[in-house]
């Protein structure tokens, strides 16, 4: 069986872009499997993913891709799971559901570890035989905290890190360091109700629809790209506990869907938001 590469390229929109990059494919003896394109008319942003097959001179492919497209952006990466690491607090839904979905190989990641700053769930992290680290924030600074977490995250030289329920919001320097490549799950359907206890503001506002929102993480409170998101209807009768009880269900299948687009490589961002292709 052939292997198979993702081939992304985001650039200036100009005539014949197709015919160039397809030109050099087929110079190099590469089948393309799947493509899909967009082109952003406002900001004449043309963007490009490709699926192919065969003989793959990365190196040469990439040298031929620039000389024609010199200002382009362009990723080669090989169709694999990706290696990631996992934060979280107290909440097991979201952990759980990508627990089950590796131990089936549904999750197309390799989960390198999981690090809490509780040990709530490291009995559950457990019995699906992965490395639990639990790095208590009680009676240490911010910085200190997050510093031992950095450790052990660059231990594991993830490609990317998931906050699967993870309460702490994480500082510029960590942020800096994993540009792209933190992804949240965020229980309101964003940009609204920003913040803590976003239930209790919905409930407060008497909302008509609860959803959640998977987004990667910036510098500015839950108002990084958005990869995924989904609502549910819920009415005047729901108290917001029952909000939220309802709303952990949104989360955990908004959470997988954002995953799965990133973990296949479908996911541009461009700005403060995503092209997803």
């Amino acid at each position: 069986m052939q292997e198979r590469w993702v081939l992304l390229i985001d650039t200036e929109d100009k005539k014949g872009l197709i015919h160039k990059i397809s030109g050099i494919l087929v110079e190099e003896g590469l089948n393309v499997a799947k493509n899909s394109e967009y082109v952003d008319k406002e900001k004449n942003r043309f963007f490009m993913r490709s699926e192919i097959e065969g003989e793959v001179n990365k190196e040469a492919i990439l040298a031929k891709l620039h000389s024609v497209l010199p200002k382009a952006h362009v990723e080669l990466k090989p169709s694999k799971k990706k290696d990631i690491v996992i934060l979280v607090t107290k909440e097991a839904h979201a952990i759980g559901d990508m627990l089950i979905k590796h131990q089936f190989n549904s999750l197309h990641a390799n989960i390198k570890a999981v690090i809490g700053n509780y040990d709530v769930l490291e009995s559950l992290v457990g019995k699906f035989d992965i490395a639990y680290h639990h790095i208590s924030h009680e009676g240490i600074s911010r910085e200190t905290h997050e510093k031992k977490i950095k450790e052990i995250v660059r231990s594991y030289a993830p490609e990317y890190v998931v906050l699967a329920k993870y309460m702490r919001i994480l500082t510029p320097e960590f942020v800096k360091d994993y540009e792209n490549k933190i992804i949240n799950i965020h229980h309101s359907f964003l940009p609204a109700f920003i913040g803590a206890n976003p239930y209790k503001q919905a409930f407060k506002r008497g909302v008509k629809i609860i959803g959640a929102t998977s987004h990667f993480v910036n510098n500015d409170l839950d108002e990084g790209p958005i990869i995924y998101q989904n609502v549910i209807p819920v009415d005047h009768s729901y108290s917001w506990q029952e909000m939220a009880s309802a709303g952990r269900d949104v989360e955990t299948n908004v959470l997988a869907n954002a995953l799965k687009l990133v973990f296949d490589d479908r996911v541009f961002v461009t700005g403060n938001k995503t092209v997803i292709l």
